[in-house]
């Protein structure tokens, strides 16, 4: 199972397409159907930035929040970002509650941030990640990275343009990581990843959540070999054996071995694989609890295609299979449907660990130890908090945001919910200087004193003055 010096990859003779781009042909090139090629110059637009291809909005598999509701939510967000190591320490369950409701748009970004840690890991590395931009990089990594900025989400007007903005700011944060990991360099499946970080974020902010993603979240995804992922295909097949026995069944006797079901799925965390309003939503919930969720989705989705007698009479053998895990019906993948299924599923932290344990003593009867020794897993916010407590001004925000009264005071039950004002203010009078490839980032105003003003119509900003959401 080793990785070729041109990219990170499993062995061909385990699997028939590979992770790996050598130039010819890869598992992530983009489909026509699916994220396509080219933007048409008149296209309509969705709320997400997608003008077409499979990841387009259709409007049914996403769930509507009302305005009202989504406004609270915004107020009750800022609320704990502004006081995030307490809220983590005596309300994790309820950060963890709102996480599975979804966490409004106008604040994603930031929330991600502070969820996996990229914030304190930003403020501890001061200037990291502009020394590595400024180094000129591994020709080898940095000539496979560029042949693979076109391929992610061709469809969305963020990358759309060879060259643009979009681009130039996934080459960089892909680049700065394979200097900071040089032991890893580059594995195709992070490019997806960190587009969907940029859509949400700066490119700096990305690159750190990024670092956390492969450091604490999926530890040894990407490292020679992929031997990580190999095992948590175990983990999934024995975890599946007991969700449904049915589906279990079915894969074991048509020999679908794990990596040819869910190596696309856990590597680029669903983001190829959902509806754009689901992958954001079990991001969500990924980003606060780990892993697990992960797994939960995995097993839902193979209970539901494969978990019943009536189901499997359409996939009698291997190539059947495959083709229908490779288009799942719509319904199995709706926002809210999902969403659901993937809070009530009982798989935990413990069951994945023990599991973990029966399945790395078996590689090591079978095939020995591994070759990549990764760090342990952090399962979500909470044990990566525990584990590298915060200073305080680690999760300082700047500008300092301070919310007075979004919500309706609850001993009058006559007022309405936004008939009062709430107040924005900014500590400092520093203005930061634009993120590197993101220009969705305005300057904030350098007024001390910013008034909210609730937008008809508008679902996507907490007030009309707040135009940076990456705070």
């Amino acid at each position: 199972m080793a990785r070729s010096r041109h990219g990170n990859g499993l062995d061909s003779s385990g699997i028939k397409e590979k992770l790996t781009d050598h130039g010819n042909s890869s598992w992530f090139v983009s489909d026509p159907g699916t994220n396509g090629s080219a933007v048409p110059e008149e296209t309509q637009v969705d709320k997400y930035g997608f003008t077409g291809g499979g990841q387009q909005s259709s409007g049914d598999l996403a769930e509507e929040v009302p305005i009202e509701v989504l406004r609270q939510r915004e107020a009750k967000w800022l609320e704990m970002l502004n006081s995030w190591d307490k809220w983590m320490a005596k309300k994790h369950k309820k950060v963890k509650e709102r996480c599975q409701k979804g966490i409004p748009p106008s604040l994603r970004g930031r929330a991600w941030l502070y969820l996996t840690g990229g914030k304190v890991k930003r403020e501890q590395n001061a200037g990291k990640y502009q020394e590595l931009l400024s180094q000129q990089g591994d020709p080898t990594w940095v000539d496979i990275i560029e042949r693979d900025l076109h391929r992610q989400f061709p469809f969305h007007e963020m990358f759309s343009a060879r060259g643009g903005h979009g681009q130039q700011g996934l080459f960089d944060v892909l680049k700065a990581y394979s200097l900071f990991r040089p032991d890893e360099g580059y594995c195709q499946a992070q490019a997806p990843v960190a587009a969907v970080l940029l859509m949400h974020m700066p490119a700096e902010d990305a690159f750190w959540v990024l670092v956390q993603i492969c450091e604490k979240y999926l530890p040894g995804y990407y490292s020679t070999g992929l031997e990580a992922i190999q095992l948590d295909g175990e983990i999934l097949y024995a975890l599946l054996h007991k969700v449904s026995p049915t589906a279990h069944r079915h894969l074991k006797k048509h020999n679908l071995e794990p990596v040819l079901c869910m190596t696309e799925w856990f590597m680029c965390a669903f983001s190829r694989t959902l509806p754009w309003a689901s992958v954001l939503r079990i991001w969500d919930m990924f980003l606060c609890e780990g892993v697990k969720i992960l797994f939960r989705v995995g097993l839902v989705l193979l209970k539901c295609t494969l978990g019943s007698q009536e189901k499997l009479k359409s996939c009698q053998g291997l190539y059947e299979t495959m083709q229908l895990l490779r288009a799942i019906q719509p319904q199995y993948m709706q926002e809210s449907f999902l969403a659901q299924e993937v809070v009530e599923l009982h798989v935990t932290e413990k069951d994945i660990e023990k599991e973990h344990f029966n399945q790395l003593r078996r590689w090591k009867e079978t095939r020995g130890n591994l070759q990549s020794k990764s760090p342990p897993r952090m399962h979500g916010a909470k044990a990566i908090m525990t584990a590298e407590p915060p200073r305080d001004q680690d999760l300082r925000q700047r500008p300092n945001i301070k919310v007075e009264s979004l919500l309706p005071p609850k001993q009058d039950g006559e007022r309405g919910a936004f008939d009062h004002k709430a107040e924005v203010r900014q500590e400092n009078n520093t203005t930061p200087s634009p993120p590197v490839g993101n220009p969705g980032y305005l300057q904030p105003d350098p007024s001390p004193l910013l008034k909210h003003t609730t937008v008809d119509g508008s679902k996507e900003s907490v007030s009309s003055t707040e135009h940076d959401t990456y705070l």
